[in-house]
């Protein structure tokens, strides 16, 4: 940012508190409700450690309504590949989430934030391989300070997988700002899926993204990750979809 301009403004903001101050006059009022935009990609779509995308590109993009009571809702969508890949299902390219909850404080610096979402793959044929890969969870977390702990249970089959009911994930991450723009987000997560023979869908994921605001809404990252999912993932030809990897992402919200 140019200096002079960043100090022309702040003079000018100064002036024009000193002149509301000197009649009688409030700031305007926080907006009862804001909506916020966002499209992007990925060169890999992850989710809890598994491509979702068979380790192809995604593009992605949301809507996100949030009132000032705290209640939110939105939507968010990317194309997806396993649905073909790995269960070998016709149909199923699409990923659209639906999701609602509501959000506060319980103490100062402590945050809570509970919720529904619905993972849904429109026209998918999962069904006729193993189970409809359409999953819906509810989930709570409590945030201190920079640090995030979460909770996700499902109230039906978890992606495709037979009787999975009450899978759940446990997940703990921080976002730490380092500075000029750049923040730091490590993250660490188990999930369980119940009635799978020796355990073999249970795994641990984990990942740190450096993210970095390029400013006017547009903003990048780069994520290390891995997990130690083993052949429950692995279907031929692909790879194990939790193998360790890479990622670059571009977003740009608004």
């Amino acid at each position: 940012m140019n200096l002079f301009k960043s100090l022309a403004s702040s003079a000018l903001a100064l002036g024009l508190l000193a002149n509301t101050a000197a009649h009688g006059q409030s700031a305007a009022p926080a907006p009862d409700f804001t909506l916020a935009y966002n499209i992007g990609g990925t060169t890999d779509y992850r989710f809890r450690g598994i491509s979702q995308s068979s380790f192809k590109p995604a593009v992605q993009g949301g809507i996100d309504f949030s009132h000032k009571s705290g209640a939110y809702a939105g939507v968010w969508a990317s194309n997806v590949n396993w649905i073909k890949d790995y269960i070998g299902a016709t149909d199923g390219a699409l990923e659209v989430d639906f999701f609602g909850g509501y959000k506060g404080e319980l103490a100062k610096d402590l945050g809570f934030d509970v919720g529904v979402i619905a993972y849904v793959y429109p026209s998918n044929t999962a069904a006729a391989r193993s189970a409809d890969a359409n999953t819906n969870e509810i989930y709570a977390a409590l945030t201190y300070g920079p640090v995030t702990a979460k909770y996700s249970r499902s109230l039906g089959n978890l992606f495709a997988n037979p009787n999975s009911a009450i899978s759940q994930y446990l997940e703990v991450a921080a976002s730490f700002d380092v500075g000029n723009g750049f923040s730091i987000t490590p993250h660490l997560g188990r999930q369980t899926i119940p009635n799978q023979t020796a355990s073999a869908g249970d795994y641990t994921d984990y990942a740190l993204t450096v993210n970095k605001d390029l400013g006017n809404g547009l903003s990048a990252s780069l994520t290390l990750l891995g997990t130690d999912a083993k052949e429950f993932y692995k279907v031929a030809p692909i790879d194990n979809l939790g193998k360790s990897g890479l990622l670059v992402g571009l977003k740009y919200s608004f």
